[in-house]
Formats: structure tokens, C-alpha cells, sequence
């Protein structure tokens, strides 16, 4: 079956179009058609069709297809003993075996691309080869269970399946079709490497099978299926991955899955890592590819339709927030953020299946999504590079969208946004010229994420560093693996650390783990108490959150140690487990239109050490001509680096003409650095290349000696700001508190007041009163008052405000709001009960 726009659209039932989403239900309520449908949808969809491999956009990608193949078989002619391919030795290496099934899947799939004329395409023996292949690696390398299943669980229950079934479904229907018997061998076998699930099924209480991992395993057996024409097999895969669309309630789980999409765009994989940026990702494409393989594959499956519309959705609100330019933000990116993968390339995912998605959608969705293509076609300085997309049918598809004249460029931000993902704990603050990027953590969400020897130094990614993007710069000159490489970790941009050294977990343990299988809580590479205490710890902070306001917002954040700290405090983890303490500190972020202002109070490194804030750090290559220029407290210029106390400092990178300026809101002695930094990128990652970078490193940062007691800290962050701008502060801005109880600013050319209270109240600000823990901010805009209110411990059944002054009237609400006057004022009480940190927004008059 060739799938040609045309044909798919003919196969769409006039109820609806088949996309992605939580109605997938009704298929699994349906009838599953024959399975021939699948496979062929299958195929096409991996090797493209003759329509579409003829075009001269998909030539590239189909060399690309016969090359791997012709190097995988002149690798299987030099394989040695116990080997099926040269320099993969079998036998006690999952990654070779899982390899192995890759390279023969690579082979198969260039035998079945059709509109070539390469002599693999249909080559009898070439498939004879593969099929052969595939009965000796089942025979010796995977039918015995007891010799199987060694090292990660994820090759034997998502890898090795994937690339196996995907070969069997490319070899189905040709002249060489592997034989029933080893088909359901096949089947039968892998059903018994799912060792977390049931009775070699899906286990929906499995912590390894939800999100992302979740849609992988049931794309795998709805391929499954078809390959044994079981249609009950083919239902309840789909009924099953049907769940991984449901957004997250976190006060009512399903299956204690915390896994998945959130009300606010926020996407969660591990139970408390926020990872829309990679496992975010890979289901989105996972999610568009079965749509493809069920395309026209069932009856009575009903009208579809809000499918489109919960992954639109996801497009939207939860992956456009968080790309700038083609570049995906490192705050959800998890360990990701040590690979040497840039965040162009993890955007060119995000854009394939997004040009997939437009194929099944109504017109103008279609329209929204392919504008956005467009979009970050032009506004990303590195090449998408189509020619790397995963199908030649996106390939094609995509060369038509930018050859549509009539398809306008546009962003689906808008230019102002400011996206609180509460969820996750992460901040999102966009503006003409910047985005800006924070990573919080608290007891829901993990301070950051290691595992398998990649992120090796993360310990304070998630305690308020932030990023700031500048647009028309290529960001991998700024950010990705070069980055963490050579920027030290206790000194990551926004942070504030305790003075001291910490090791990696290989140079603690001696290898990727802690290893104690016989304490209480049996730590093995896999147990939950690994994923608790070493892969992704949470904080121990209830307080983490913030609110928006039109295109403002606030965030706020609690440092604290991390469950490890705690509970070995309390005598539940073994002696030999090693912790690290924190320091302490509140924080506040006030997201505004030229400047990010940063309080912070009652920072201390605890345990008698000393800390240190670092304002910001930057890294540019040693030829980039970086010039730090600024004015003391005094009013005298200051040039380069040093110790002083500055009123501003401006950096400034002239080759790729951007610049940031730092305001120094309160009287702080302040050290400037730039160092010029060489380091290897396996520092941050153990499988990466030993390849060393150099690059200037600039470091504007604040101590705070053990000996004098808590310190406090107000500076903003103003990105591409002139020296005069610089020079004009404080300006319409002020501070009006930062203690840590409360902290709040003030910028009267917006008429905006905005702040975070950290503790039981009432806490005054201006004409503000505060009873306890919240994040407020007002904005007068004429006779109108615009309020928004957040609960930043997510606990709270209500916030109450009161305004001072004449009395206001409610003229609109976005949730449950009550007024009353009281003396004096008008008191605002906002409904925040399972709200989860949404922002309650009013109008009054």
C-alpha cells in the first residue's frame, strides 16, 4: 500500500480525522481490522513509499538507507567467533546484542524502499540473509532466559523488541517472510523478556512502564499483533497506551502514575524528573508513528477527533514554551543535558512529528503547525536537516510545507510569554530578543538527574539555575554539552552553593551505582531506592512555585537538602552511602520585560561553611573578544575583573554581538572572572568522547563568609542592555522586601507589584497584604486592578489578599474568587484547593 497524502486522506473516516490523544480508547473499543494493514502502514511509513522516495528532497535520506545497510553486511562477512557482526562480540553485552538486532533491522529496511534502484531493494537473498540472521540470534543469544537478560532492563523490554519486531514487519509479505514459527517464537520469547510487567503482558502499577517507555512497549506489540493477526493483542496494546495520553492529576493517580502530561504543559518521565525535552520528545514521535500504523487499520473506530486537539495541546502550551530559536532549553532535558546531542538536533525530533501531525489534522490546525515549522526553519541558525528525519514520508511531507508559498511563517508564542510549569517545577520567561529558563526543585520534583554514568557532576541543576538565551546566537556557542563541560558545577548561573568539593558516584562507589543488595532497602542498579537516593533525589522543600500575570510572572523557591541528606540524618540509609548538605537560602525570580530581578535571603552554606551565589556564568570561545565593562557604587568606570563593589556590569560577546547587564540592587562586594577553562567532555559523561574543549568562562559572583551570618542578595539580569540603560537603575524599580519571610519588588513605570511570601502571614508589600505562602502579583491598568494569585506549596485550600485602599469591585475571574471590604480595603480570597500551583487570575474595578 503506498501512503500518499491523498490515500491516507481517502482512508479517513468522514466522522473524523485519526490523530493522537485519551479517545484512542475507542479503538481499543473497536474491531481491529486485519493486521496486513498495519504492516503495510508500517512499512511505508519506515521506508517510505515510490511516490515519495522519488522525490529529490528523499534522495539523501535513501543513500543514507542503502549505505548503512551495505556496511552492516560487509560487517557481517568480517564477523569473528561469536560474533554476528564484526566488533560486537555476543554473549554477555546487551548493547551489542541490542546492536545487532539495530544492524539487521537497518538491512531489512533497505530492502523494502521502493522508487530506487538500488539492487538490495527486494533482493531475495539479502532478506534470506536477515531472516537467517534472526533465527541464529534467537537461537543463541535469546531463547534461553536463564543466559539472558543481563545489564539494562531497558534493552530486553523496549531496545532489543523494537529493533526485532520492526525487522519482522519489514520482511513480512516478501518472498523471504520469516516462517510462522519463528514469528511467534519471536512473539513469545520477548513477551518473557517483559520481565516488569504480567504475565508477559503490560503491567500498568510497573514504575518501568508508564510515559515514554510505556508507548514504546505497546507500539511494539500492536506491531506484534499484526504480525500474528491477533486482533485482542493488537486492542489491548492500544487500550494500554491509551493511558499515556491522559493528563496527570496529581490528586487523583492512576496507578500511582505521576508519568505523563499535566493540565499546566508540564511533562514528567521517572516519577519526578521534568523531561519534555527528551522522554517529552520520543513520545511525541511515538505517538504520531502509531498513528500512522493504525491509519485506516480499524472499524466503527468513531469520530477520533479530540485526539488531534490533546496533542496540538501538548505542541503548544507544553515543547513551543520551551523552544528558542531551533534550540531546545536544557531545564528539561534530565541527564540529556551531558550529551554531546545538541538542542537543534533534539528539535528536529520535536519538528517531524510535529510535520506529521499537521497531515492529520483540520485545516487550520494544520496551518498553526506548519507555520510554526516555518518558523523555526528560519529562526534557528542551524539546518534542521530534514534529510536526518527518521521517515521519508516526513521528508517529503516537509519539503512540501516550505515550497507552500501560501503557508505564513509564525511562532505559536506569542512574542511576550511568561510560562509557569508548576508541574515540574520549572519557569519559562520569553520576550523579543531573550528567553530565560529557570530549573526549580522541591519534594515533588527531582533537583536533577544521573544515571548510567551520564550527568556526572548535576548536584545543584535544579536549585534555581537559570539560562538565559539570546536570540540571533547560536546557542551551542552558549549552551549544550560544551557548557557543562567547562563552567564548574558549584558555580552554575543563579546558584548559591556551599563551599565545597564533592565526588562523582563512580568515584565513590566504583562503578555507575551504590551497590548494597543486603540493606533493608536493597539498593541494585534498578531498585526504587536507587532511583530515590542516587538517580534523581528530590528536595525536601514543600515551597516551589510562582504565578503569572498576563506576560509577568514570579517564581518562587526554598533551598533545601535533598531526601538522601535527610533520611541519612536519620539513620535509614548505611554507613557507607555518602551525602552531601546544602545550603540554605529563599528565593525569588520577578520576570519583567527588560529585566529578570533576583532576590534572595538568608543564605548560608550551613555546617560552618561558607557559600557562594554566582549571579551568572557564561562561556564563549577564547577568540570572541569578550569585554566586561561597568561603574562602582562610587560611580568610577570599571574595566575587566577584579573584586569590587559594583552598581552594574555589562558583558559583552563582540563577535556574536549579544550582551547581558547585571544591576546590583543592594550594596555587595562582587567578584568578576574570566577564565579561560580546558576540560574533557567525559568530565560530565563517561561514554562521551575524551575530547578536550577551551572556552573563556565568565563568572560575576558573590561570597558568603561562614562568620557573618545569613546574607541577603537583590541584583536583576538585563539581557542585551547599553551602558546607559545600565547606568539609569534603579530607575522604576524597587525592591520592597527580601527577608525570608517575604520578598517582593516594585516597577512603577509598569504599575506592576509583585512578590512571594514564604511563611504564615500576614506579610505587607505597598498596598498588599499577604495571610501566608503565596505568590501574588497586581498590575494597574486605569480604573482596573489585575490580580493573580499561586499557592506555591500546592497545599493550600485558599489565598487571601487584601488590596488597600478605595474599595474594588470583581469584574472578571479565570477561577473561584470572592471579595469582601474590610476596613480599609477590599480582601481577595482565591480558590486554590488541588489547583496544583495554577495561577487564579481577577480583574477588579
Amino acid at each position: 500500500m503506498e501512503l500518499t497524502r491523498r490515500s491516507v486522506l481517502s482512508m479517513i473516516p468522514a466522522a473524523g480525522l485519526l490523530t493522537v490523544g485519551m479517545p484512542m480508547r475507542a479503538l481499543a473499543a473497536a474491531e481491529t481490522a486485519e493486521g496486513s494493514r498495519i504492516l503495510a502502514n508500517t512499512v511505508g511509513m519506515l521506508a517510505g513509499t515510490a511516490e515519495s522516495n522519488t522525490r529529490l528532497q528523499v534522495a539523501e535520506k535513501i543513500d543514507a538507507i542503502q549505505d548503512a545497510a551495505r556496511d552492516r553486511l560487509a560487517a557481517m562477512e568480517t564477523a569473528g567467533d561469536g560474533e554476528l557482526f564484526a566488533g560486537l562480540p555476543l554473549g554477555s553485552d546487551e548493547a551489542n546484542l541490542q546492536r545487532s538486532f539495530q544492524y539487521l533491522a537497518q538491512i531489512a529496511l533497505a530492502t523494502r524502499t521502493p522508487g530506487t534502484d538500488s539492487d538490495l531493494v527486494d533482493d531475495a537473498a539479502t532478506q534470506g540473509l536477515v531472516v537467517d540472521a534472526l533465527a541464529w540470534l534467537h537461537e543463541h543469544h535469546l531463547a534461553d532466559q536463564g543466559a539472558g537478560y543481563y545489564g539494562n532492563w531497558y534493552a530486553w523490554e523496549i531496545g532489543i523488541p523494537t529493533h526485532a519486531t520492526r525487522t519482522l514487519a519489514l520482511l513480512a509479505g516478501t518472498s523471504e517472510e520469516p516462517a510462522a514459527d519463528l514469528v511467534a517464537d519471536y512473539v513469545a520469547t520477548l513477551d518473557a523478556y517483559l520481565r516488569n510487567g504480567v504475565d508477559g503482558d503490560v503491567d500498568l502499577d510497573s514504575r518501568f512502564h508508564t510515559g515514554a517507555n510505556l508507548a514504546d512497549i505497546t507500539t511494539n506489540r500492536i506491531l506484534q499483533g499484526a504480525l500474528l493477526d491477533d486482533d485482542a493483542r493488537i486492542t489491548k496494546a492500544i487500550a494500554d497506551q491509551a493511558t499515556v495520553y491522559d493528563t496527570i492529576d496529581p490528586y487523583h493517580l492512576d496507578h500511582g502514575v505521576t508519568d505523563g502530561y499535566y493540565a499546566d504543559g508540564s511533562f514528567i518521565q521517572h516519577h519526578s524528573v521534568a523531561y519534555t525535552g527528551s522522554y517529552g520528545r520520543v513520545l511525541l514521535g511515538r505517538i504520531v508513528q502509531t498513528v500512522t500504523m493504525l491509519d485506516g487499520a480499524t472499524t466503527g473506530g468513531g469520530d477520533l477527533t479530540d485526539l488531534v486537539a490533546v496533542v496540538t495541546g501538548w505542541v503548544e502550551n507544553g515543547f513551543a514554551p520551551l523552544i528558542v530559536e531551533g534550540w531546545m532549553m536544557e531545564v528539561v532535558k534530565g541527564r540529556a543535558v551531558s550529551r554531546q546531542r545538541t538542542g537543534y538536533a533534539d528539535v528536529r525530533a520535536v519538528v517531524e512529528a510535529i510535520v506529521d501531525l499537521s497531515a492529520y489534522t483540520d485545516p487550520d490546525a494544520a496551518r498553526a503547525l506548519q507555520g510554526y515549522v516555518k518558523h523555526i526553519r528560519t529562526s534557528s541558525p542551524e539546518s534542521l536537516e530534514p534529510e536526518a528525519f527518521a521517515s521519508p514520508l516526513s521528508i517529503a511531507r516537509y519539503a512540501d510545507i516550505v515550497a507552500d508559498g501560501s503557508i505564513e511563517e509564525a511562532d505559536l508564542n506569542p512574542p511576550a510569554r511568561s510560562v509557569a510549569f508548576n508541574a515540574m517545577d520549572r519557569t519559562v520567561h520569553r520576550r523579543p530578543g531573550y528567553a530565560f529558563a529557570l530549573a526549580r526543585s522541591s519534594e515533588r520534583i527531582s533537583r536533577y538527574e544521573y544515571m548510567s554514568g551520564e550527568n556526572l557532576v548535576p548536584w545543584f541543576q535544579g536549585d534555581g539555575a537559570h539560562y538565559l538565551y539570546l536570540t540571533g546566537q547560536n546557542q551551542t556557542r552558549a549552551f549544550g554539552v560544551d557548557h557543562y563541560t567547562t563552567v564548574s558545577p558549584y558555580r552554575l548561573a543563579g546558584v548559591t552553593a556551599p563551599v565545597e568539593e564533592r565526588r562523582t558516584v563512580p568515584e565513590l562507589y566504583g562503578q555507575d551505582w551504590y551497590e548494597n543488595p543486603d540493606h533493608p532497602l536493597g539498593f541494585t542498579s534498578s531498585s526504587e531506592s536507587q532511583n530515590t537516593y542516587v538517580y534523581f533525589p528530590r528536595g525536601t522543600n514543600q515551597i516551589s512555585g510562582g504565578a503569572t500575570l498576563g506576560a509577568y510572572g514570579a517564581a518562587a523557591m526554598v533551598l533545601s537538602d535533598d531526601a538522601a541528606y535527610v533520611d541519612k540524618q536519620a539513620g535509614i540509609l548505611p554507613d557507607d552511602f555518602v551525602v552531601y548538605q546544602n545550603a540554605r537560602g529563599t528565593k525569588s525570580w520577578f520576570l519583567l520585560d527588560d529585566e529578570i530581578v533576583v532576590l534572595a535571603a538568608g543564605i548560608e552554606g550551613g555546617s560552618g561553611r561558607a557559600a557562594v551565589t554566582t549571579i551568572d556564568s557564561r562561556i564563549s570561545a577564547p577568540s570572541d573578544g569578550v569585554r566586561l565593562t561597568g561603574a562602582g557604587r562610587d560611580g568610577a568606570a570599571w574595566a575587566g575583573t577584579g573584586t569590587g563593589r559594583l552598581a552594574w556590569l555589562r558583558w559583552e560577546n563582540r563577535t556574536d554581538e549579544v550582551a547581558v547587564g547585571y544591576v546590583l540592587l543592594d550594596d555587595q562586594e562582587v567578584e568578576v572572572g574570566l577564565e579561560r577553562v580546558t576540560r574533557s567532555r567525559r568530565v560530565i559523561r563517561s561514554r562521551n568522547p575524551d575530547t578536550d574543549v577551551t572556552k573563556d568562562v565568565f563568572g560575576l559572583t558573590v561570597e558568603h563568609p561562614a562568620d557573618r551570618g545569613p546574607a541577603s542578595l537583590a541584583y536583576a539580569l538585563v539581557p542585551h542592555a547599553d551602558e546607559q540603560q545600565l547606568s539609569a537603575y534603579p530607575g522604576a524599580l524597587s525592591v520592597l522586601a527580601n527577608t525570608p519571610q517575604l520578598q517582593a519588588v516594585k516597577h512603577a513605570r509598569l504599575g506592576l507589584v509583585a512578590l512571594n511570601a514564604f511563611a504564615g502571614g500576614p506579610h505587607q508589600a505597598e498596598r498588599l497584604v499577604v495571610d501566608g505562602p503565596a505568590s501574588v502579583l497586581t498590575r494597574a491598568r486605569g480604573r482596573d486592578r489585575e490580580i493573580a494569585i499561586s499557592d506555591p506549596t500546592m497545599e493550600r485550600d485558599t489565598v487571601t489578599v487584601t488590596v488597600r485602599g478605595r474599595p474594588l469591585e470583581l469584574e472578571s475571574a479565570d477561577g473561584a474568587v470572592t471579595i469582601r471590604r474590610v476596613p480599609g480595603g477590599t480582601e481577595i480570597t482565591a480558590d486554590t484547593r488541588q489547583a496544583y500551583g495554577r495561577t487564579v487570575t481577577a480583574t477588579l474595578r
